[in-house]
């Protein structure tokens, strides 16, 4: 388009204070060639937006706001049919270096170069439109999958409900009692699932369909292509079109089978707690060995949980249900005695009172202990071995019963077969030869009953199902958006998601329906899903230069790229997060969105004015991820902490988009020095894009062996990871890295 630039420099906030504000109009001016520029003493008052507004209506469709940061002011200076381009002098500079300074004002000048470079490069973003279905899936009908129905078709969606069993209900259907879910939280409630489950059969927006597996899901948010295989004696195959999909396919028990030192599979009276439930429905617990009745019963908590030999975690609710089974066992026979050996008792909030009501009664006894093992005692009988109990001495229990408690595992597909298949397929694709080829052929022949999936049956590039985590939950962002997986409109519910009780799954089937609902909305104005909420923006590929490396499909943390036979990339845009990976990744430099680009950041780069080596001015590059890394120098800057001056700042949206063209560029320039920040990966905390900072570590091996071939010190790129509380942190980092190239020495190709 032809662009129309004015420039407009903010006073207000010491900025008119600390800098000299005719030498930037002039750099605008005489420098940069920009027609119009002008100050105001406060550009976000209303006397400041109506001067752009109506500088708008005369003709200027890219106004460059010199003042605070982008993350601020959003609407106060957004224009129709511009892209206003924010040049942040008030966190990043006046806040945060010396006013009136040489060097604060040099900071100031390049700020705006690199602003006005961008303006001239990038474009206002066209929405990508498509006809869009809003009808939402829900995969599983238990009390997450019912939730999620309810919730979406209250909302007025239509919705199709997917149960494999032949009825609703899922666990809780199978249950008889349930941990109290309202005041006084003291004793178990009586289920009330077939009021649910009458209330989805009989909602008319919701479509239900047992004893129905999902054969296959092709497309994308909006325009999911799924068809249906249902048994019910007829093998029917049923094709529909969805907009987004919950998937809320609940828990499975942790295998019992594994757990031989607690007797279970040794001793006909050790039991799980899935049994227990299963006993309780129909009457006083008996023993499996005689069918006597159990009067001696003992709970072993945590087990197999907690426990690096099987599940590290806690499953959440078992606490909670050896109470509930507890106080049953003692309602249905009062001459039955309860023992319960724990690790910790968890019963959080309310439940604590749940928890006080089993205290009060003098035949359930409750003793801290590690169960060294289970054996047999005679006729029978289990006897458990155990130590380091509150009665400060070892312990021998004979019981007639022991009711293990059995963690919770999500009912998803099998991650480690997926995981395989997955580095199968990326060996064969990748033409790999020889022994390894020839391994990867056999993983593919033994996994292929898994081509389709086990529960989506995703054609995807990427694998057929949700991308989980070790413990095989699907992946999410944890921290931020809990419901969201790495699968663009595909939400995960209830305790496919994380070990929740009733009351929770069904707080997490509405979630996820709100989150399903929201994606098929945005998806309609041609809008992203989180981190990048309303981003009309969307890759662009230059298809005749594609090598056809598949760099950018096998690092898309989001699966949104599929790709032909000879391994073109074909762009799925509603699966697209923006996060611009791709981008990154991309050798060939093919990959673009209309505001961010390699020619739009590569243009910044080289917009600073770079002093000669005489100066003894070093520049030095940071590229900071806008999630994480940026806000915490927002907000280092709104603390007055200060920075070295010498230090030029450009956000991106993940370190994941960082190609390293732009580190060549910047070094050819003769920056000194080049700093990237991003979000903490790991357990503990999470990239807003999954896999961004993890791939920039592994490109940073690339780019350290480029400097040794250029005879460039290593130390010269540093790679950083922050949360963004960590603001204090970020400024002793780049201060300690100023000092770092100092005691380097400047850039040699400084001047070439």
């Amino acid at each position: 388009m032809d662009r129309k630039l004015a420039v407009y420099v903010c006073k207000g906030c010491d900025i008119g204070a600390s800098l000299d504000i005719d030498a930037l109009k002039d750099v605008a001016t005489s420098e940069l060639e920009v027609e119009l520029c002008r100050e105001h003493e406060c550009l976000c008052g209303a006397g400041g937006r109506e001067l752009i507004r109506q500088d708008v209506l005369e003709g200027v469709n890219a106004p460059v706001v010199a003042a605070c940061s982008p993350r601020l002011m959003i609407d106060a200076f957004t224009f129709d049919g511009c892209r206003t381009e924010r040049v942040n002098l008030r966190e990043h500079v006046v806040w945060s270096h010396e006013p009136n300074d040489e060097d604060t004002q040099m900071l100031a000048e390049d700020y705006l170069r690199m602003g006005v470079a961008r303006a001239r490069k990038a474009e206002l973003p066209e929405p990508f439109h498509e006809e869009v279905d809003q009808t939402i899936l829900v995969v599983g009908g238990g009390v997450s999958g019912m939730s999620a129905a309810l919730g979406a078709a209250g909302a007025g969606q239509d919705v199709v409900l997917v149960e494999k069993a032949e009825e609703l209900g899922g666990w809780m259907g199978r249950f008889k009692r349930h941990i109290p879910h309202e005041a006084p939280y003291r004793d178990p409630q009586p289920s009330n699932i077939d009021e649910q489950i009458a209330k989805v059969r009989g909602h008319q927006r919701i479509q239900v369909h047992t004893d129905t597996t999902i054969e296959k899901i092709s497309g994308q948010p909006g325009q999911f292509d799924v068809t249906l295989h249902t048994n019910h004696g007829s093998d029917t195959t049923t094709s529909l079109r969805v907009g987004a999909i919950v998937q809320a396919t609940g828990w499975k028990p942790y295998d019992a089978t594994r757990l031989g030192h607690l007797g279970y599979g040794a001793c006909p009276n050790v039991i799980t707690n899935v049994q227990m439930e299963e006993q309780l429905a129909s009457g006083p617990p008996k023993r499996p060995s005689d069918g006597k009745p159990a009067r001696r019963i003992a709970f072993i908590q945590c087990a197999g949980s907690r426990d690096k030999d099987h599940l590290p975690y806690c499953s959440a609710v078992c606490c909670r249900v050896s109470i509930k089974q507890a106080l049953t066992v003692r309602e249905l026979d009062p001459e039955a005695e309860v023992y319960v050996l724990y690790k910790d008792i968890r019963t959080p909030g309310q439940y604590e009172d749940f928890y006080r009501r089993a205290q009060e009664d003098s035949a359930i006894f409750f003793t801290k202990a590690e169960v060294e093992g289970v054996g047999e005692a005679g006729d029978h009988n289990p006897l458990v071995r155990a130590k380091d109990t509150l009665v400060g001495e070892d312990i021998q229990l004979e019981a007639d019963l022991v009711v293990l408690a059995t963690g919770m595992v999500p009912a998803a597909a099998d991650g480690e077969a997926l995981r395989r298949l997955a580095d199968a397929k990326a060996v064969v694709a990748k033409g790999e030869a020889g022994a390894q080829l020839e391994a990867a052929k056999e993983t593919l022949a033994s996994l292929s009953h898994m081509d389709g999936g086990e529960i989506l049956n995703l054609t995807y590039r990427q694998g057929p199902d949700l991308p989980v985590l070790k413990y095989d939950f699907p992946d999410s962002h944890f921290i931020c958006f809990p419901y969201e997986t790495r699968r663009t409109g595909i939400y995960a519910a209830g305790c496919v998601r994380a070990p929740e009780d009733a009351m929770l799954a069904r707080e997490d089937g509405a979630g996820a329906a709100l989150k399903a609902i929201q994606t098929v909305r945005l998806a309609t104005r041609g809008e992203a899903v989180h981190p990048r909420w309303g981003d009309m923006s969307y890759p662009d590929f230059n298809l005749q230069r594609c090598t056809q490396c598949k760099r950018c499909t096998e690092e898309c943390p989001f699966g949104t790229l599929n790709e032909d036979v000879k391994g073109t990339p074909q762009l799925n845009a509603i699966r697209c997060r923006r996060c611009g990976i791709c981008m990154g990744a991309c050798p060939e430099r093919i990959i673009s969105f209309k505001d961010y680009s390699v020619d739009i950041v590569s243009s910044m780069i080289k917009a600073v004015n770079i002093p000669d080596e005489f100066d003894e001015k070093p520049r030095l590059l940071g590229l900071l991820c806008e999630n994480d890394a940026y806000p915490a120098l927002d907000t280092a800057g709104l603390k007055r902490i200060r920075h070295s001056a010498n230090i030029r700042f450009i956000p991106v949206r993940c370190l994941g988009s960082i190609n390293t063209v732009w580190i060549a560029d910047a070094l050819s320039r003769g920056y000194d020095g080049i700093l990237l920040v991003g979000c903490r990966s790991g357990d503990d905390y999470q990239c807003h894009f999954i896999r961004g900072s993890e791939l920039m570590q592994t490109r940073s091996g690339n780019i350290q062996e480029k400097l040794k071939q250029l005879a460039l010190e290593e130390e010269r790129v540093r790679l950083e990871q922050l949360a963004i509380n960590e603001f204090d942190r970020l400024p002793e980092i780049i201060n300690e890295f100023a000092a770092q190239i100092d005691e380097i020495g400047m850039n040699p190709f400084k001047g070439f």
